[in-house]
């Protein structure tokens, strides 16, 4: 190519070379008067070639280029076909960022408070708000109201949790509450309704009486960052998720072969550490905790709460659990594995429950709340 060619000059002998082609792919499959349509424009733009002039050559490229869209057979369903593409392809890369780089997980259980929420429900007198304030609230705070008032004279025989499908997951979990006269479904835990006296066997209700009346906030949901641990070791103070298999939880014990749990803890005590706790304080080889996160949990007791942490424990405040259960008593971490704390201590089941977290469990840190926008949202710490 000589350095001074006209750039439509260049231009022209490209289309001319990839329209021979095409037409030498397509010869023996379409009609001969396209082929001779195709030849001609061929032929138009070489000769327009001879004189350079750039508008003629200009207009016998477009016309060589309409005329070898005729040797491409139409695309049948050609736009649900993309559409399907794309949809693959950004299933595709969802995945993959969800398996490699960052994963949402939802916190179901109080175990992380105040660090994080889990599902948490209020009793009230006053009747849920109007449908635009619902709607609103349950945008912004995840909040569900629930509102069952008595259809007729009627005494409350029993109240039972049952879940949806047979699946014995948060998600489908509800409260059926049985009456001498039918029955009526809460969509809340057993658990959740169990301070409002309302709710309770044996009492006898009027039409209109409340039987159950409250809301349910959802808990947090927390964006986990799968990435940086294939690069660095959990540190101390980390809040990270990880997966129950082979660890011996409840849930493992009461359902042996049921799908492992993921779980959401305070990472404690690494591989090689020997920890004690002496409420309200955790103690790693023979000293107090010093990360900040650690220290955060330690500012408060049970009895005089600060900001909502009430430092580590021995165990609940009525039974105790096989590891830390009592001032004297000492862990130490296992090589590739780790020690995991809730930061509510008095109301976690975690490493001083059913013990180590193998390394291999570990599934990433947790990073940040994205919903909802409650005084937790943004990075966790």
């Amino acid at each position: 190519m000589f350095p001074f060619t006209p750039r439509h000059v260049s231009q022209a002998r490209l289309y001319l070379r990839e329209a021979s082609k095409l037409l030498a792919y397509r010869k023996d499959i379409v009609a001969p008067q396209i082929i001779h349509e195709v030849e001609e424009s061929i032929r138009n733009l070489k000769e327009s070639l001879i004189t350079g002039d750039r508008e003629v050559v200009q207009a016998k490229m477009t016309a060589l280029d309409q005329v070898c869209g005729k040797l491409q057979p139409p695309l049948r369903d050609g736009s649900w076909k993309e559409n399907v593409e794309v949809f693959i392809v950004a299933i595709s890369i969802a995945l993959g960022v969800r398996t490699y780089f960052v994963q949402p997980f939802t916190i179901p259980t109080g175990s992380m408070q105040p660090t994080l929420n889990g599902i948490n429900t209020e009793v009230t007198n006053e009747p849920p708000p109007n449908p635009l304030v619902r709607i609103l609230q349950f945008a912004t705070l995840g909040r569900s109201y629930f509102d069952v008032l008595a259809e007729r004279a009627e005494t409350i025989q029993s109240v039972d949790e049952k879940h949806r499908f047979g699946i014995p997951l948060g998600l489908f979990t509800y409260t059926a509450i049985k009456t001498t006269a039918g029955s009526y479904s809460v969509g809340v835990p057993l658990a959740s309704l169990a301070k409002d006296s309302r709710c309770t066997p044996g009492r006898q209700v009027k039409p209109g009486d409340i039987i159950a009346r409250g809301y349910s906030n959802t808990g947090d949901h927390v964006l986990v960052d799968k990435f940086s641990y294939h690069f660095a070791h959990p540190e101390k103070g980390n809040v990270f998720v990880f997966n129950t298999r082979d660890i011996p939880t409840r849930e493992n014990l009461y359902n042996p072969g049921s799908p492992s749990q993921f779980y959401i803890k305070r990472l404690t005590g690494s591989p090689g550490d020997q920890l004690r706790i002496d409420p309200p304080n955790l103690y790693i080889n023979g000293s107090l905790a010093t990360h900040p996160s650690l220290q955060r949990v330690m500012s408060g007791t049970l009895d005089h709460p600060k900001n909502g942490y009430r430092g580590y424990s021995n165990g609940p405040e009525h039974s105790t659990f096989r590891n830390l259960s009592s001032p004297k008593n000492t862990f130490d971490v296992l090589p590739r594995s780790y020690f995991a704390m809730g930061d509510n201590s008095y109301h976690s089941s975690d490493s001083r429950d059913w013990g180590i977290v193998p390394e291999r469990n570990v599934m990433g840190r947790g990073w940040m709340v994205y919903w909802p926008f409650n005084r937790h949202w943004g990075f966790v710490n």
